[in-house]
């Protein structure tokens, strides 16, 4: 989510997206992970008709080169006072490491 230190909801949809990127790298990088590790993810937003556009400018300044991970895009009417949700799904490093032995 891009919630702010003290978990209100960034209002502003861009700066929310940036914030929801950088809330995950950080959990990402916290498990030995970056956004290449991702396989799945599943966005979900409010009012995407209207939003979409606006808040994909932004996911491509974090997404990277490809190929990309498979993506779920799901419209919900409510996120609790958010715009924007990410989940993810990545492979942890080691179990890579450990497969490819």
């Amino acid at each position: 989510m891009g919630s702010r230190p003290d978990g209100s909801p960034e209002p502003d949809l861009e700066k929310q997206v940036r914030l929801a990127f950088e809330n995950l790298n950080a959990i990402l990088s916290s498990a030995g992970c970056t956004f290449n590790d991702v396989v799945d993810v599943t966005v979900f937003m409010v009012d995407p008709e209207a939003h979409l556009e606006k808040a994909w400018g932004v996911v491509s300044e974090y997404w990277g080169d490809a190929p990309h991970p498979t993506l779920t895009g799901v419209g919900v009417t409510w996120l609790s006072g958010f715009q924007f949700e990410i989940k993810v799904i990545a492979r942890l490093p080691e179990a890579a490491a450990h497969s490819a032995a």
